[in-house]
């Protein structure tokens, strides 16, 4: 079994689950690890020595351009703050190492088009770690909509709906960069998970592509009053984070996308999900499938009775990654209920085979560029906004 030799550059909490994933794969060596925190690095050495390969572990730095030139290196996985998402990958895709980048939003379209000039001058495979493309409910739903179950499809929903109060109130004790951009921005700052499934279900640079957006966005109360009501001593209040963002997107097919983001006040978690097609509908919050077809006109009035009827469609639609892959045993190693072992399943089959990326550099350009979009936006009091073609065209072959 060939095994591949990883950096990972960014040891935060996601950093770290990078890091335990590398090295409980048979098919994986954890070769280099990097932060700007010395502590972080060596936490990482011992994590590795308790895995008993540390004799595999030949870099360990505090300045990710110690290792661009080392040849032994592979594959980066980048899992730095957003701020540097671009800056670093673009120095490794131009040192020829194949890279990975976890998610986030940009700041800025010249950070998304710094990403897609790299990757067009150097060729270096460029993959986005969006994990939720993989999930086993979102899989299973792009499956439905390829095979017509909800018809045409003309409206999606998604969302980031997330209570993420205590994480980014203490960003300074966690060293956390969530809390610095709560304070200086406004914009959906980490549409990705929502964003990416729907760009599946509707052909986003395969046919289709995202031309415009508005985006409002509430004032920010929910932060300061939960920093009020828990930590008392502080008195830096002060937040630009809208509290809710919804952003809706017009596509070239004439479909839309609502998109919302909504993490500083109490709530439970939701991606928000939802596909509104000529057929059908799914909707996410409460699991359940509406097929005029086989419901329609029995439970149009009582929709509560199909609440979590989606489940009796993976008979016939789960995907086959999950059906053959996933194994329950590795959800506690691998994390988010197994969507990141199916997505590195897929990352390193392509690398293997040296198949194009099954999410590129254009769809990471795309969806990154809905931050900063929507910040404009948001400025302009609503106004709509144009979303660049990244794919200079070719999202028409």
């Amino acid at each position: 079994m060939k095994k591949h030799k990883i950096a990972v550059v960014g040891l935060g909490q996601r950093g770290l689950g990078w890091v335990t994933h590398v090295l409980c794969r048979p098919d994986t060596e954890l070769i280099a690890v990097c932060d700007v925190y010395e502590d972080r690095v060596q936490d990482m050495v011992k994590l590795a020595k308790k895995h008993e390969q540390e004799d595999l572990l030949k870099y360990a730095v505090t300045d990710y351009r110690e290792l661009l030139d080392k040849k032994d290196i592979e594959i980066v996985i980048v899992v730095v703050a957003w701020e540097k998402h671009a800056e670093i990958s673009v120095a490794f895709m131009e040192a020829g190492i194949i890279t990975a980048l976890e998610v986030g939003g940009a700041y800025s379209l010249q950070d998304c088009y710094s990403l897609v000039t790299a990757y067009e001058k150097t060729k270096t495979p460029f993959f986005f770690m969006e994990n939720c493309c993989y999930g086993k409910r979102e899989t299973m739903l792009l499956n439905m909509v390829k095979e017509g179950v909800f018809g045409e499809v003309v409206h999606c929903t998604g969302s980031y709906c997330h209570d993420l109060r205590e994480e980014i109130a203490s960003g300074n004790e966690i060293r956390h960069y969530r809390l610095r951009n709560y304070r200086m921005r406004n914009c959906d700052n980490y549409p990705t998970h929502e964003l990416g499934p729907i760009a599946r279900y509707l052909n986003i640079n395969h046919g289709n592509r995202m031309v415009s957006l508005i985006s409002q966005s509430s004032k920010a109360a929910g932060l300061a009053h939960y920093i009020k009501e828990t930590r008392p001593e502080e008195t830096d209040l002060n937040f630009q984070q809208g509290d809710v963002v919804n952003t809706i997107i017009t596509c070239a097919g004439g479909e839309t996308i609502l998109l919302t983001l909504d993490t500083t006040l109490p709530r439970s978690y939701s991606r928000g999900i939802g596909i509104h097609g000529t057929k059908g509908m799914y909707f996410e919050d409460n699991d359940s499938v509406f097929l005029h077809e086989e419901h329609y006109p029995k439970y149009s009035d009582e929709p509560k009775e199909l609440w979590g009827n989606a489940e009796k469609y993976e008979e016939k639609y789960l995907d086959d990654a999950w059906r053959t892959e996933h194994n329950e045993t590795h959800e506690g190693v691998f994390g988010h209920g197994g969507m990141d072992e199916v997505m590195m399943n897929d990352f390193l089959k392509c690398v293997e085979e040296g198949k194009p990326m099954p999410i590129d550099v254009y769809d990471a350009a795309s969806w990154m560029a809905i931050s900063v979009l929507s910040e404009v936006s948001i400025q302009k009091g609503g106004m709509p906004v144009e979303i660049p073609d990244f794919t200079n065209g070719k999202w028409l072959l």
